[in-house]
């Protein structure tokens, strides 16, 4: 009886020596996920379409599992695979990726390979002057449709993206800063609808926001 107790003991000692050593072996999240999580990047292994108008001229619908898009404006629909891409529909898919940078930024901070991102750094916002911290993305500079461009992040304490600053080429400086304002959440997600530039005047909009869920991976 005594050598079953003691057996237990042990194991129950190994057990939790274990579960310590699996803890301390977890990386702590990188400023890129925590902005992607404070924006519901977990929610988004539920949807199975989203579709928006950008600035009510380019109307999209994207399925980002199957990768179809849908575009929309007064004068065409034009359907299309992102996987099956000619020289006919760059042009298109470029609008496109565009769009969804805007709309989507958080995550592309986690979807887009081979960007470098700077370490987090705290100082003024450009636009509200406000102390506010601040990360770099940079593109490599061959690949995809704008190399080596630059985006400046500025995102509050809980992560929530407040202002960017575009640098084309990475440029020193940049050629437009706007902020992020008039969150919306849809399913969890949550999505800045107006950018304004440093004199207040609207630059980008979104409206026809609608995301559906499946609860399906």
């Amino acid at each position: 009886m005594k050598k079953i107790i003691y057996a237990l003991f042990v194991f129950v000692i190994l057990s939790c020596n274990e579960s310590k050593k699996s803890e301390s072996k977890k990386q702590p999240l990188t400023v890129a996920q925590q902005i992607a999580n404070a924006h519901g990047y977990s929610n988004w292994k539920n949807v199975s379409e989203i579709s928006f108008t950008f600035n009510e001229k380019r109307g999209w619908t994207w399925n980002p599992k199957s990768n179809n898009v849908v575009l929309r404006t007064l004068a065409d629909t034009i359907s299309y695979n992102r996987k099956q891409i000619d020289s006919s529909l760059t042009r298109i898919d470029k609008g496109f990726i565009n769009d969804k940078f805007w709309l989507l930024i958080p995550f592309q901070l986690i979807w887009d390979k081979g960007i470098t991102i700077s370490n987090p750094s705290q100082l003024k916002a450009p636009i509200s002057k406000t102390r506010i911290n601040k990360i770099t993305i940079t593109y490599p500079d061959k690949g995809g449709y704008t190399p080596g461009d630059a985006y400046d992040i500025y995102y509050d304490d809980n992560f929530i993206i407040k202002e960017w600053g575009f640098r084309k080429g990475n440029e020193p400086q940049a050629r437009i800063i706007n902020t992020f304002e008039n969150y919306k959440d849809f399913d969890g997600i949550k999505i800045a609808l107006n950018h304004k530039n440093m004199d207040g005047r609207p630059i980008v909009g979104f409206t026809k926001v609608d995301i559906k869920v499946s609860n399906s991976e």
